[in-house]
């Protein structure tokens, strides 16, 4: 008992010594010097994000206490089984930090076998973003000790240097709203809860606002390797945990391009045009995938089995018709009050702002009216 005590008092220490060490980053560092958001404003939020972060383990350790379902223990556990190869294999663990010459039967069944998350249970076509999350949560094990309060705020800090992009990025079309724009992007309930913990939310925001930073900077201004960087490295993070979402700002941050460059005559013309054509394309692909490969849908054992993990046969994700599916994704997530009805508690709370983000976000740049842009801009990033 005694032990278990001296432990947790390290770990509190600990994690207190990394909440001082970034506070002292975000008033030293130049990247936090924003209009309208005084540095002693970000050092608070940086604060309420750790402090959400900690109710939010309280939730997932008290009152939902499967970890295997968790969201906030599903990486971390399974990074730390990535991590438990460093003392006495470590080759094996940089080979699968860097995924390198790691997909063979000895990692199959010294490490993934007994994690929960590296294999999926249907294969979607997407990248498996559960290995970046594995990866980075062994990354951070590093310096966690294993002390999971570590990774919130590790996870707390780069949310909040996405969330900072995003602000320097949309402050200039808003300057004298400021204070509605700092709380639509960082005081947003699903902003905060969810981007204040060890899951791929927070990398998320990293990622969505570099890349976005970086992307009007080069629309708006002359090149500057600073915001390729940026732009660059954004777009790596996104690419690698959810893709999906960079595909759906592709089409609006395309008609502000055109817009930019042809004098931003006709603006909702535009915009509607590159709209039309990117739904069209969504739209057609899988009607033309599906005629070409049509023993694909079926999986590769062509019974209707999922080939990612040998799943019962008619489960396989490739047998249901893609538009209808979206559709209907669509609909539950503007009217059902959760976005997983499969989850034995519910799921996670759905937003309407969440349903609608590409729509809200590609119009945005449309509308002179500065109240109406501030909302449409903090709407779609929720």
């Amino acid at each position: 008992m005694a032990r278990l005590h001296l432990a947790t008092m390290a770990g509190i220490l600990l994690t207190c010594g990394y909440v001082a060490a970034f506070l002292f980053v975000i008033r030293r560092w130049r990247f936090f010097e924003a209009p309208g958001l005084p540095k002693r404003t970000i050092c608070a939020l940086f604060l309420l994000k750790v402090a959400v972060g900690t109710a939010l383990w309280w939730i997932y350790t008290y009152h939902y206490p499967d970890r295997s379902t968790a969201d906030i223990y599903r990486f971390f556990d399974d990074g730390n089984v990535l991590f438990s190869a460093l003392p006495d294999h470590p080759g094996d663990y940089f080979r699968m930090l860097f995924g390198i010459g790691n997909d063979n039967a000895h990692f199959n069944e010294h490490y993934y076998a007994v994690m929960n998350n590296w294999h999926r249970k249907y294969d979607t076509g997407y990248y498996n973003d559960a290995h970046t999350m594995i990866r980075y949560s062994a990354l951070v094990r590093l310096f966690s000790f294993g002390v999971y309060h570590v990774h919130t705020v590790f996870a707390c800090f780069l949310s909040l240097v996405g969330l900072v992009a995003l602000y320097k990025t949309f402050i200039g079309f808003v300057p004298e709203m400021n204070r509605a724009l700092m709380a639509g992007l960082f005081l947003w309930p699903s902003m905060l809860f969810w981007g204040s913990a060890p899951i791929k939310e927070a990398l998320l925001f990293l990622g969505l606002g570099l890349f976005l930073m970086g992307t009007f900077k080069l629309i708006v201004g002359p090149l500057s390797w600073k915001y390729i960087g940026l732009l660059v490295f954004g777009l790596l993070v996104q690419l690698v945990l959810k893709s999906y979402v960079l595909a759906c700002m592709v089409p609006g941050l395309a008609a502000l391009w055109w817009c930019r460059r042809t004098g931003g005559r006709h603006p909702i013309l535009k915009f509607a045009a590159t709209h039309t054509m990117a739904a069209l394309l969504v739209l057609g692909l899988p009607i033309v995938a599906g005629r070409a490969r049509p023993a694909q849908r079926l999986g590769k054992h062509g019974d209707g089995r999922s080939p990612a993990r040998g799943g019962p046969p008619g489960k396989a994700m490739g047998t249901h018709r893609p538009a209808v599916a979206s559709v209907l994704r669509f609909l539950l997530s503007l009217f059902g009050p959760f976005d997983r009805l499969d989850h034995p508690r519910g799921g996670r709370p759905g937003t309407l702002p969440g349903a609608t983000a590409p729509l809200l976000h590609h119009c945005a740049p449309v509308y002179k009216n500065k109240e109406v842009s501030i909302l449409w801009y903090a709407m779609p990033i929720s």
